[in-house]
Formats: structure tokens, sequence, C-alpha cells
């Protein structure tokens, strides 16, 4: 590029730097920790069946709870994230997770924990579509959708964490769980390395008239890139903002179809792996020998991380998904049929590479659908309305496996992935686009 630059089209020209590292890194981070206070609640789950003497039906609701709370924080993430700033709402959710985390190891009733475990919705649902968000507005775009992924990739490292502890610490004393849940403390401490260490998105910056700090933000970059600035063009945002929302004639298709995708992959995911330690243990397996096998179906979520952010920027961001979700269908029906500990491990940990690299491709799509004053609103809404299946999920779980066992459970989640799949072939394929002022 040559000639007067909008400070978009100036990061849109340089390559990965350690600036770009720092936030991805910075927001991973956050993200893991996200990661390891959700998949910690299936392993508490598990161990409070057995200490408290908990029903399904109890079960299911401490595992729905926290999805009611994420519907409506990532709904309200987004929006505020479109009003305050990416970072400062990233800050913000990680604080308020983490202190009812924390708070969620000292209860004594079914009742507190579901309320804490509300409470804990509300800052992880917040804090995904806005994290995802803030990386795809600093990424070049022609890695945007690899550092998306990437990012997403933190998830599994979070969830592996959560095994580790649910292996490790939970099954060697009564009160392991909530040892468990106090570790859940530690993105308080971290909310601060986010507010004060990660820059703030510098599309939100300037349109908000903020063009002083937005200049100051890429110079960070260009200086890590060795790469001089250049005259900046006045910027000037996306005409469809002022009069269109998410649902206008300009948007509606890619609205609904990146609704039915989250509604769909929310479905199964959370169906699946919320309940994987508890139907090992109700399939006879022990506590221990239960949270074994799902660390190692967890480990299989790295690789497909990989797949998918090699793949996302070779094929594109829509036939990546549509395959991922193929791939998921058919690893959950065929997990609904094993019932040897090597055929539960190896259906497992095909659901695990196919679904997460699915779950990569689909946070690197949503950023790209809308303009910067719309983003973190579609995001947001995108992600909260699938929170509603992630609330369901739980809850439909025991009802299927009174009517057919784990084909019923796992034929479900099959076909609720072959839906997400039809969704995503019609979402536009925006690969190597620059993003919407």
């Amino acid at each position: 590029m040559t000639g007067p630059l909008t400070r978009s089209e100036r990061l849109d020209r340089l390559p990965f730097t350690r600036a770009h590292a720092k936030v991805l890194v910075g927001s991973g981070v956050g993200w893991a920790l996200d990661a390891m206070d959700v998949g910690l609640i299936s392993f508490v789950m598990a161990a409070l069946a057995v200490q408290w003497k908990l029903d399904a039906t109890t079960l299911s609701w401490i595992g729905s709870i926290g999805f009611v709370g994420m519907a409506l924080g990532a709904s309200l993430g987004g929006l505020l994230a479109d009003k305050l700033g990416r970072r400062n709402v990233f800050a913000l959710t990680l604080l308020v997770y983490g202190l009812a985390t924390g708070a969620s190891a000292l209860v004594g009733s079914v009742a507190a924990l579901m309320i804490l475990r509300f409470l804990v919705g509300l800052g992880l649902g917040a804090e995904l579509p806005v994290a995802s968000t803030l990386i795809s507005e600093f990424a070049p775009r022609h890695i945007r959708g690899r550092m998306v992924v990437a990012l997403e990739a933190f998830w599994a490292v979070g969830w592996i964490l959560a095994a580790l502890i649910g292996y490790l610490i939970i099954p060697t004393q009564p009160d392991g769980w909530r040892w468990a849940l106090a570790v859940g403390l530690v993105p308080t401490v971290y909310a601060l390395v986010v507010r004060f260490g990660i820059p703030e998105s510098v599309r939100w910056l300037e349109n908000h008239d903020r063009d002083a700090e937005a200049e100051r933000s890429v110079r960070v970059f260009e200086d890590a890139a060795g790469v001089a600035p250049v005259e900046t063009r006045e910027w000037t945002p996306s005409p469809a903002v002022a009069g269109e929302g998410i649902w206008s004639a300009v948007y509606r298709r890619r609205t609904a179809a990146l609704w039915v995708v989250w509604f769909c992959i929310n479905l199964s995911y959370y169906g699946a792996f919320i309940w994987l330690p508890s139907l090992l243990v109700k399939s006879g397996f022990t506590l221990v020998k239960s949270f074994e096998y799902t660390l190692i179906i967890t480990l299989a979520q790295l690789p497909g991380y990989a797949a998918a952010a090699y793949l996302i920027e070779r094929w594109g961001r829509r036939p990546t998904l549509a395959t991922f979700l193929v791939g998921s269908a058919v690893a959950a029906a065929l997990l609904g049929f094993a019932t040897t500990p090597e055929t539960i491990i190896a259906a497992g940990c095909a659901l695990s590479f196919f679904n997460l690299g699915a779950w990569g491709a689909l946070y690197a799509v949503g950023p790209e659908l809308y303009p910067t004053g719309l983003r973190g609103t579609g995001t947001g809404a995108a992600a909260a309305f699938g929170r509603i299946a992630s609330i369901l999920a739980p809850l439909v779980v025991p009802v299927l496996l009174v009517a057919g066992g784990h084909p019923a459970v796992f034929g479900v989640f099959a076909a609720a992935f072959v839906v997400a799949a039809i969704g995503a072939l019609a979402l536009p394929e925006l690969r190597g686009r620059a993003l919407d002022n």
C-alpha cells in the first residue's frame, strides 16, 4: 500500500510482530481461564453427585444455570464493548467471574452454588465475544482468521487445566472440589494485567473520536514491525451503521445463519462435554478413571485447533467450518455406540478434534460479518442466542438417557452438528477481506 492510509489499513499491512503476540497471549490467557472455569464445573458435578447424593435433575440445573448467566452476559457484553471499549469490558468480565468462582468454593448448599454459578456465567458469557472482537480488530487481514483460531486454542489449554485439576485434586479428598473452585480466583488478579497491559482497539478508539490514542496504538505495532508510519487518511465509519442493525436487510441472512450455527454447536458441545465425566461414572467407571478418560479426550482439542488454524487461511472460513462440523457429527454418532474404554477414547478424541476446530473457525467468522459499530453487538447477540442451547443441553441429557440411552443422547447431538454445517454454508466467505469500518 502507498500514499495516505487509514489506521486500519496501516495495521492490515503489517506482519505478525511481538506486539501482536502480546495481545494474542494476553487475551488468550483470559480465554484459557474462562475455559478452565467452564470445564471445572463438569468435574465438580461428578464429585457432588457422589458427595451430596444429588440426582440427575439437580445436577442438570447446576450445569445449566451458569449458561443462563452466559446468555445474558454475551448479549450485554457485546453491547457494552461497543459503548465502553473492548479492553475495559474484557477486564471487568474477568473480575466478575473470578470473584464468583472463588466464592463458590465456600458454599454449603445447592441454592448458593447455583446463585454464584449464575454470576460466573454473566462474566464468562460477556468475555468470549469481546476477546475475539479485540483480536480481529488488531490482526492483519492476511492472518486474521489464523489469529482468532489461535486465540480459541487457548480454550483447550484451559479445559486441559480443568481436567488436570479434576484428575489430580478433586478425587484426593472430600473437599477437593472446593479447592478446585478456589483456583478460580486467579482471573481477578489477571484482570489488572488485561486492563493495563493490553491496548484498546484502534477501530473502537476512532469510532469514538479518540484519534490521538488510536495513533499511538498503531505506532506501537508499526515500531514492532520496523515499519515507518505514513500519512493517515481520514477514517469514516461504514454508512450502514447509522441506520442499520444486525437484522436489517444488509445483515439479515448472515445473522440468521450465524445464529443457527451458534445454537446447534452450543447444544452439542455443552451437552456432551459438561456431562461426559458424569456419564462415564454412570456407565460403571470409577471417578478417577472417568476423569482420566476425560483428560485424554480433552488433549485432542489442541490438534483440532491447529488443523483449523492452518485450513482457515487455505480453504477459507466457510468450508473449514462446515467440514469440521460434519466431522463432529460423525464422531458424536460413534460416541453414542462406544462401550469399551478404547472406543470411548477414540470417538471422544475425534469429537474433541473436530468440535473444537469448528469452534475456532466459528469465532473467526463472527467478527468479520459486521462493521465496527455493530461488531461487538453482532457477535455478542449470536453468542447469547447460542447460550440458550447451552442452557437446554444439560437439561435434555437426562431425558434422552431415559428415552434411548447414550445412542439417543449423542444421536441428537450429531443431528444438531449437521444442521450447524448447513447453516455454515449459508455464511459469506470473507477470507482475505478487510474488516468493514
